[in-house]
């Protein structure tokens, strides 16, 4: 399956001069221009602070599942999932009715996206526990698996190592009838890569080329012991993308946009495609030959509705 070809992710609600009134504005037009250029499915956060890789704590955030159900009302074909919901944070079979509403109201367009959760200081303001990875992963497994069993409307009876349903209803169903894709995010290669071939849709992993095609490697070996054929799972990756009409802006931006962020180059090169449009789209066809099936990418200015639009046209205009 191909989950997405082109998403395009909200990191960020910074906007300098606009008024928190003002702010879901500014969100709209960004989500509604991407649609229109090309992307094919919109993204955002999980998050209750900033995180410290795109910028500060004090800066504005919004709650990803209302403003998931927001920008359902206002864009009318790409998917919308959040990237990802970190399983601390929401009981399991809330989680999976919150998703299905979310199906509901946007017509068919919610994806499950969920990992295992990091953010240890944000974890700490809000009162939530964060428990050691071992058990952030049992967790997550417990949440896929019940997940998956409420999409299919229940009763949903799943007994996990830290969570359990009995008899959990789920009506209305998703749309399709089929369950909601979830996409299992993060790159660990002994259980995050092995929970999405036992149990998931689609993966979302970060890296260059090289790492993108090791990783995908590791899901392989995993959907081989798992008994699946690894084409079931789509295949995605979110990272930057800095494009301008010569190098020399697309150079500048990116400069900009690593100190902002506080990203080593070598980060940066991992995580960023940059250079003019013609330079783009031949980064992007060495990570389609990597093993991708899409790429999510955020954009430096969210607000930036020119660039939102050209970097949509030039992405969905050369690869189909």
């Amino acid at each position: 399956m191909t989950l997405t070809r082109f998403g395009f992710s909200i990191p960020s609600f910074t906007y300098p001069g606009v008024a928190d009134t003002a702010m879901f504005d500014v969100v709209r037009s960004a989500a509604t221009t991407a649609e229109s250029s090309g992307f094919d499915s919109i993204w955002v956060m999980d998050h209750f602070h900033q995180i410290p890789q795109q910028g500060s704590a004090d800066e504005p955030i919004l709650e990803a599942y209302t403003l998931l159900a927001a920008l359902a009302a206002v864009t009318r074909t790409a998917r919308l999932g959040a990237l990802v919901t970190g399983v601390t944070y929401r009981n399991p079979a809330l989680l999976a009715k919150s998703v299905t509403t979310l199906d509901i109201v946007s017509g068919d367009r919610a994806v499950l996206g969920i990992g295992a959760a990091w953010y240890e200081e944000e974890h700490l303001a809000y009162g939530y526990e964060f428990p050691p990875v071992r058990e952030r992963m049992d967790r997550l497994e417990d949440a896929v698996r019940i997940c998956r069993a409420m999409f299919g409307g229940g009763p949903a009876t799943i007994t996990g190592k830290h969570h359990r349903t009995a008899g959990a209803l789920n009506l209305p169903r998703p749309i399709s009838g089929e369950g909601l894709p979830i996409l299992v995010g993060g790159g660990g290669e002994r259980r995050t890569l092995d929970i999405a071939a036992r149990h998931g849709d689609a993966c979302n992993i970060f890296g260059d080329p090289a790492t993108v095609r090791h990783k995908l490697s590791v899901l392989e070996a995993h959907c081989e012991r798992a008994g699946r054929d690894p084409a079931e799972i789509s295949k995605t990756r979110l990272g930057a993308l800095v494009m301008a009409d010569t190098a020399a802006e697309a150079a500048r931006i990116g400069a900009e946009l690593r100190a902002k962020r506080n990203m080593s180059m070598d980060k940066y090169r991992d995580y960023t495609t940059e250079g003019t449009p013609d330079s783009v789209c031949e980064q992007v066809a060495e990570l389609f030959d990597a093993g991708l099936d899409g790429l999510i990418f955020n954009l430096p200015d969210t607000a930036d509705l020119d660039a939102i639009a050209a970097a949509g046209s030039v992405l969905s205009s050369n690869f189909a």
